[in-house]
């Protein structure tokens, strides 16, 4: 495929070029930048809960683009931008052993960023410290591509005099050449550009792993093919995967399992941030401090993936063909086209199940169908009449009068109160918002309280609610607990 060919396909088909052609892009990458700033993985109670008040923080009510109303919690909103953000690539997610679902950026939105971070004017234009990356690089490609002894041996003999001479140097009292700030800042910028490149990297392999896991459920329907050409075909794209550029990462995975190699990368990043702050070398990137662990939790999700694969090729090779009708075999391959079309579409399938479940409806008033006669009742106390008067009739009216309540003021209330505690009751919620429209108002925080996922009623125990100060009239509510 040529040049021009590649960048087409590339704006029409690239999830990263979709996320820049976003009509919320600034709002989508300012939200993924803060809080994958510093994990990697968050789980889907804790992103939808950061996205809902992050909606509320910045008053975003209604989006045509991702079906958001203005009807809808923000919690509900949350849930359509997630669904549509990893539907669109931008995120993924996974379940690990506990089959919690976890989301994290996708290769395509990692690249977006780093490209968008790259065209910031720069304070240090590393050119020396690249110039003197590429000759050493050049260097390495020179002496492990030579197959001729004589000549590797000259190069050897050569690095090893100019180290006996740094040597002599240093032990007759010469000064030890230190890098200027000038020449630390690119070089420790470039470090952490490529450590995050390998981060992308890993996460193109899970990707990769995870298309050949999506042909093997699709060659599995194939009816032409049988248990041989499907094993065939994911060895030969294995054996693809692992002679392309990306093979590497087996090879890599091994040397960075290695003890040794693990305590030599903290020893020299300790190192490093210890001379950058004793220096007063402002840093403000430390990803690289936390690079190990980075690369670890992705490495091992891409071999999570792997032994998916190698569980679905198991359960191909233990299936029993002769277990199952072809009525069966017929119906199952049905649903299995459908659901690959609707994949392939990023479609929401117009699909459905009736199950029934056995639920058992009691309607206690319900007239049951007896020969038993009902006793007759006789009521032997006479009621006293009730007498009222106008100042009655005026308190009545009071309790039917037409009273407005904001409910998005109580709910913003309740949400000010979480943004500064874990979990807020509330009553103190009210303490910090003394109720203006009495028992209505109360009854609308009754109401709200749906909106929030996360809460607790603890009927044992009561809470008093001033709902009419001046007249210093109050009423006990079970305790109310909310949380994030």
């Amino acid at each position: 495929m040529s040049l021009q060919a590649q960048i087409l396909n590339t704006l029409e088909k690239s999830p990263s070029i979709t996320l820049l052609r976003a009509r919320r892009c600034s709002l989508i990458l300012d939200f993924l930048i803060g809080i994958y700033e510093k994990e990697t993985a968050i789980s889907s109670e804790n992103i939808h809960n950061r996205l809902a008040d992050y909606l509320n923080d910045n008053g975003i009510e209604n989006d045509d683009e991702n079906k958001i109303e203005l009807s809808d919690t923000y919690e509900e909103k949350a849930v359509k931008f997630i669904k549509t953000w990893t539907d669109s690539g931008f995120l993924t997610n996974y379940k690990n052993e506990d089959g919690e679902i976890y989301y994290e950026l996708s290769s395509h939105t990692s690249k977006v960023i780093d490209w968008l971070s790259g065209l910031k004017r720069e304070e240090y234009i590393g050119t020396e410290s690249k110039f003197k990356s590429i000759i050493t690089q050049l260097r390495e490609l020179v002496e492990y591509t030579n197959e001729d002894k004589e000549k590797r041996l000259q190069l050897l003999e050569d690095k090893k005099q100019k180290i006996e001479h740094q040597i002599q140097r240093l032990k007759i009292g010469e000064d030890v050449k230190v890098f200027e700030e000038y020449e630390i800042a690119p070089r420790f910028k470039q470090i952490n550009k490529l450590a995050k490149e390998l981060l992308s990297d890993f996460k193109d392999v899970d990707d990769n792993f995870k298309n050949i896991i999506k042909e093997i459920y699709q060659k599995q329907i194939d009816p032409t093919l049988n248990k041989g050409g499907i094993l065939q075909y994911t060895f030969d794209a294995l054996d693809e995967l692992k002679s392309s550029p990306q093979g590497s990462f087996y090879a890599f995975w091994e040397f960075l399992l290695a003890r040794e190699m693990q305590n030599e990368l903290e020893t020299m990043i300790t190192d490093l941030f210890k001379t950058l702050k004793d220096r007063n070398i402002e840093t403000n990137d430390n990803f690289l401090d936390n690079m190990v662990s980075y690369l670890y939790e992705s490495g091992n999700k891409v071999y999570q993936t792997n032994d998916k694969m190698a569980d679905k090729l198991s359960r191909i090779i233990r299936e029993n063909n002769t277990s199952r009708s072809d009525i069966t075999k017929q119906i199952i391959q049905d649903i299995k086209n459908l659901l690959i079309d609707i994949s392939k579409e990023n479609g929401k399938p117009d699909i459905s199940l009736s199950i029934d479940d056995g639920i058992d409806i009691n309607i206690p008033f319900d007239r049951k169908i007896t020969f038993e006669q009902s006793e007759n009742i006789e009521y032997k106390i006479k009621p006293i009449s009730s007498e009222l008067n106008i100042n009655d009739l005026n308190e009545l009216g009071k309790v039917f009068s037409n009273v407005i309540i904001d409910k998005k003021i109580l709910e913003q209330n309740i949400r000010t109160a979480l943004r500064n505690n874990g979990q807020v009751s509330l009553s103190e919620v009210i303490a910090h918002n003394p109720l203006q429209k009495g028992l209505p108002e109360l009854f609308g925080y009754f109401g709200v309280l749906n909106h929030f996922k996360h809460k607790t009623i603890n009927a044992e125990k009561q809470q008093p609610i001033d709902f009419d100060v001046e007249h210093k009239k109050r009423i006990l509510i079970p305790e109310i607990i909310i949380s994030r």
